[in-house]
């Protein structure tokens, strides 16, 4: 059997983040210096951006178009929905999702940033934290994304001051804090130019800090794989009844997170049935060990029901299920969602029927104000909901597990996704203010 230790594991190297700004801060082309400058970019790409920024009257490449592919996009030099890239470097790999910085794109933020691990958020130099900048925070907090990267851009046309960055990364880390973002670290950048993104600025010999790609190759990726809640959500029943496997029965899926052992007592739920794992297969071979985010087939030494749509867990780490879930959601669809509204609700492999009970209330991100009962959510609000399901539901704190902690509400007539959804209090708790007489609060 293999021996594969989480130790090895930690040594993953993909990451995954997003990217949030302002309309005109510069985002989409910091993306394009990123991929252009690790030269992440194919030959004929770079060719046609050419192309099309020659087209424009422009000297050099618009490095934005490597990003912005919908037409509508390149005409209004906007980002309107998220757009993947996959690259890679020496060091590690990456998807990105590229994400729109309009107030009414929210909920495509949302959508890029709720598999993150790393947000990086654009400020313009010359404006400093605005409205939309004090969003895209607090999105990044509702959603528990762990490392936050502030890129000050456009340097260059603010003469590259130490101070006007400074007094940016301040403003924006103190806010961010009180939001319980555990980590924020601020990078002088200018995106056009080439400083601080993957080369060391030549003209801020006063910043001393990473580079952004720098810091993407070396922030540990979250997985703490010792202390993770283990969770397998089960998505096929496995019995080939063949000669050669006439007995097998297995339960396929994706370790959502944590880690599983042979011989480790495991609980079924919601049935609540106990058993112990007898094997696990990984790519047809048994291992002794495996983890998230694999894709497993445990054996189980008890021959009880199992389905698609249960949860295998730990027993000593069982979440509790309930059919009364109270959670912060992001209303994607453009039909509003009400009070007494029946929806599906999808959380892992399993889908119930439910109603909204309640719409206790919506929250306004410029101000992180409450309006209380609104009694429905539209397009890109955002509030809390508290949801009845037909059946019970082991669901976890989304602080605790970003995938047992998050489920779908789907319209049932057409199966339109209308909003998503995070079980618990909405942001975390700020960590404590270190008490230091030389600590100025914020670090490059």
């Amino acid at each position: 059997m293999s021996t594969t230790t989480t130790e090895e594991l930690s040594a993953t190297t993909l990451l995954r983040f997003a990217t949030a700004g302002s309309v005109d801060d510069g985002k989409s082309t910091l993306v394009g210096r990123l991929l252009h400058d690790s030269k992440s970019v194919l030959t004929d790409q770079l060719e046609a951006v050419e192309r099309a920024s020659a087209s424009r009257g422009q000297e050099g490449p618009d490095l934005a178009l490597l990003t912005d592919g919908l037409r509508a996009e390149r005409e209004q030099g906007i980002t309107i929905d998220v757009a993947y890239r996959y690259f890679a470097t020496p060091r590690r790999r990456f998807i990105l999702a590229d994400t729109p910085g309009h107030v009414q794109y929210t909920r495509n933020m949302v959508t890029g940033a709720s598999t993150a691990e790393l947000t990086v958020v654009l400020v313009d130099a010359r404006n400093g934290v605005v409205e939309q900048t004090r969003r895209h925070a607090a999105i990044a907090a509702l959603l528990r994304v762990p490392h936050v990267v502030l890129a000050v851009n456009k340097m260059d046309l603010v003469g590259y001051a130490e101070k006007v960055f400074a007094a940016i990364a301040e403003e924006f880390t103190a806010y961010a804090t009180e939001l319980g973002v555990p980590e924020v670290t601020a990078i002088p950048i200018s995106a056009l130019v080439g400083d601080n993104v993957v080369e060391p600025s030549a003209h801020m010999d006063w910043y001393g800090g990473p580079t952004v790609l720098e810091h993407l190759e070396t922030v540990p990726v979250s997985h703490d794989l010792a202390h993770c809640h283990a969770r397998l959500p089960v998505q096929y029943v496995i019995r080939p009844q063949t000669a050669e496997h006439p007995d097998y029965r297995g339960y396929a899926g994706q370790i959502a997170a944590g880690t599983f052992r042979v011989g480790e007592q495991v609980t079924v739920l919601p049935s609540g049935r106990t058993t112990t794992v007898a094997g696990i297969d990984l790519l047809g071979e048994p291992v002794d060990v495996a983890w998230t985010p694999q894709s497993v087939t445990l054996l189980l030494a008890d021959d009880i029901d199992v389905s698609r749509g249960d949860l295998i867990v730990p027993t000593k780490d069982a979440p509790a299920t309930t059919q009364d879930i109270e959670a912060t959601v992001c209303h994607v669809a453009d039909q509003a969602l009400s009070v007494g509204h029946r929806v599906l609700l999808k959380h892992g492999t399993r889908t119930v029927k439910a109603i909204v009970k309640d719409i206790p209330s919506r929250l306004t991100l410029d101000d992180l104000s409450l309006h209380p009962h609104p009694g429905r959510l539209v397009a890109n609000d955002i509030g809390r909901v508290t949801v009845r399901t037909a059946e019970p539901l082991p669901v976890d704190s989304y602080a605790d597990s970003r995938r047992t902690g998050s489920f779908l509400l789907i319209d049932p007539s057409d199966g339109t996704t209308l909003a998503a959804g995070m079980v618990g209090e909405s942001f975390a708790a700020p960590e404590p203010v270190r008490d230091e007489a030389d600590d100025d609060g914020w670090d490059f």
